[in-house]
């Protein structure tokens, strides 16, 4: 993944995550929802086959959008591990 900031002010931020597809970014942008400090989070992909995703995260100025956005891939990073851990103790191999 090659994150590129597009634009970014003390409330907003935009981010291209290149090599990133919906799967990623929906994962991404509901976790973002869980912080109390973010009025916006979303991403659009301008392109289903080419196209680069952006994510908008504008924050209540609590925050700076910068950390929230790293916050939740943390805490997304922290699910998916604790995801894998479950599985492969479920799954007898």
């Amino acid at each position: 993944m090659e994150i590129n900031i597009v634009e970014e002010t003390k409330n907003k931020i935009i981010v291209e995550l290149k090599g990133e597809t919906h799967t990623f970014c929906n994962a991404l942008k509901k976790e973002l929802w869980n912080d109390k400090h973010v009025k916006i989070a979303g991403y659009n992909i301008a392109h289903p086959l080419i196209g680069v995703p952006r994510i908008v995260v504008e924050t209540d100025g609590k925050e700076t959008p910068k950390k929230a956005l790293m916050e939740a891939a943390k805490r997304l990073s922290t699910k998916a591990e604790k995801f894998k851990k479950t599985f492969v103790k479920g799954v007898k191999w």
